[in-house]
């Protein structure tokens, strides 16, 4: 089991994959969408993939920031960077041999 709350962005990945069990098309849910690939290597273990709601998680998650106040730019570079910072912990982590 992952001590989500240990990793970097771990929160947001928690949150990713409660959204995307449920069908809900959040901020979270696009994020877990775009790391798809990674994450699944890295040994997360992944929802079966509903490619249909995430057919483009790039641009599904800039439009869902731009209805939301502040700068959408910024905050979709900081959820990207928050992303890889756990895809890269995460895979130094299975590098190691620890559990995932």
């Amino acid at each position: 089991m992952i001590a989500f709350e240990q990793l970097p962005g771990g929160d947001l990945i928690q949150r990713g994959l409660a959204d995307y069990a449920e069908g809900r098309v959040t901020a979270e849910s696009c994020l877990l969408a775009v790391g798809w690939s990674r994450l699944k290597r890295g040994g997360l273990p992944m929802p079966e993939r509903a490619a249909e709601r995430f057919a483009e998680p790039e641009m599904q998650l800039y439009r869902l920031l731009c209805t939301e106040a502040g700068d959408a730019y910024s905050r979709y570079n900081s959820l990207l960077r928050r992303l890889i910072s756990f895809e890269q912990t995460l895979e130094q982590r299975k590098q190691k041999g620890a559990p995932v």
